[in-house]
């Protein structure tokens, strides 16, 4: 067996059924899960009608770069999203099966663990993917807390230059999972620079970049600050999207990798030994999907409602606002996060996420100590009903 399994930590809904063995939830109340980010949406009927429409393609294997109908929906897709050049469908975009399998897989494309003290720069809390990519690919990972006095931004200055000069890959998050934050244009400014002073690759996670609550202000994409700040190459920098929020599909395991050409060059390399073709049905509905707009702007809506009205039953009796991207909410809870999950479950029967579970400890701390993911997925029924229950539960607290 490879020996660096064994370096992997439990995922974090492992740990979180572990937590829950042997709790019995009052059977009065019905089940409410707010634990995982599952996009509980409608799926929309002409992207299944497409699906389906496509099945005749599962008669022939497919290529792992996709059909050209699928890059090129992609490329104009990226081109009218964030107001920059489109793309090179040939060169510059690359699908994959949804944006999880394709970070883990891109790091093992560009991390070299054979050079001593390999590091994964990650933000703390984090998606659990980065650690675990960085871990098989023979890296140790090192994080820099996103804390709420800091507007849960990631500080490079805190990491030293003997730090920085170890790191190769820099994993960032826009928005953020679990906090919400969006990268502004100066911390791109300044991880760019540290890009071309150490020579590492960023990876941007942007899979949670369509659900926003301003439609004349969407969050900024790192290609989008990559142009702006005169690097129309988009050199050293990679970025990873997903259909499964923005269309409600996740079980399409559907995305995207596009920017730098030379290192998409190599990682189609890779994929093509990986085995990481799309299946044909999901590229005609994904080509679909990336070219309808309307039922995004809806699925917004749905978000903005929620959002709307279950923030103010929820911040007076835990710390919390509306994150600036995403569908969760990061609140700061009266007790110890594991005990107010274990609780929350007993009580109320609603399931949230401890965010001591998504971090590490560093500098002393672990940054999601005393806090919980809250994923407002469910319908807007649920989603109060399930504020109501955590309201009168922080109550008795």
């Amino acid at each position: 067996m490879n020996p660096l399994l064994a370096k992997l930590q439990p995922y974090p809904f492992e740990r979180l059924r572990q937590l829950f063995a042997g709790i019995v939830p009052p059977s009065a109340l019905r089940e409410i899960r707010l634990s995982i980010g599952e996009p509980q949406h409608a799926t929309p009927e002409f992207i299944k009608k497409a699906l389906t429409d496509a099945l005749g393609g599962l008669s022939v294997y497919p290529t792992t770069q996709g059909t050209l109908a699928l890059r090129q929906s992609i490329a104009a897709w990226i081109g009218r999203r964030y107001q920059i050049p489109v793309p090179d469908a040939e060169t510059q975009v690359l699908p994959v099966n949804g944006s999880r399998e394709a970070l883990f897989s891109f790091a093992q494309t560009v991390i070299d663990g054979s050079q001593p003290g390999a590091l994964v720069l990650c933000p703390n809390p984090f998606y659990q993917i980065y650690e675990g990519a960085a871990t098989l690919a023979g890296a140790a990972s090192v994080v820099l807390n996103t804390l709420p006095e800091n507007d849960f931004t990631m500080d490079f200055a805190a990491l030293p230059e003997e730090t920085w000069r170890r790191v190769q890959l820099v994993f960032v998050c826009s928005p953020g999972n679990p906090t919400g934050n969006v990268m502004k244009l100066p911390v791109w400014k300044k991880l760019f620079e540290l890009s071309d002073q150490y020579d590492f690759i960023i990876a941007s996670d942007e899979c949670y970049s369509e659900i926003f609550f301003a439609e004349d202000a969407p969050p900024l994409g790192a290609l989008q600050a990559a142009a702006q700040l005169g690097r129309s190459d988009y050199r050293k920098l990679v970025v990873f999207s997903s259909l499964s929020k923005r269309s409600n599909v996740p079980g399409m395991r559907s995305g995207f990798v596009t920017g730098d050409a030379a290192l998409l060059k190599k990682y189609l390399l890779y994929r093509t030994y990986h085995g990481g073709a799309m299946n044909p049905a999901v590229q005609a509905a994904s080509t679909a999907a990336w070219n309808d707009e309307a039922h995004v702007v809806e699925n917004r809506r749905l978000y903005r409602e929620k959002f709307s009205e279950i923030t103010p039953l929820i911040s007076p009796h835990m710390p919390t606002r509306s994150p600036d991207a995403g569908f969760y909410l990061w609140a700061k809870t009266p007790i110890a996060d594991p005990e107010f999950a274990q609780e929350l479950l007993r009580q109320y029967n609603v399931t949230v996420l401890p965010g001591s579970y998504l971090a590490r400890e560093s500098a002393g701390i672990n940054p999601g100590a005393g806090f919980v993911r809250i994923a407002l997925v469910a319908d807007i029924d649920e989603c109060r009903e399930a504020a109501l229950r955590i309201a009168d539960f922080c109550r008795k607290l």
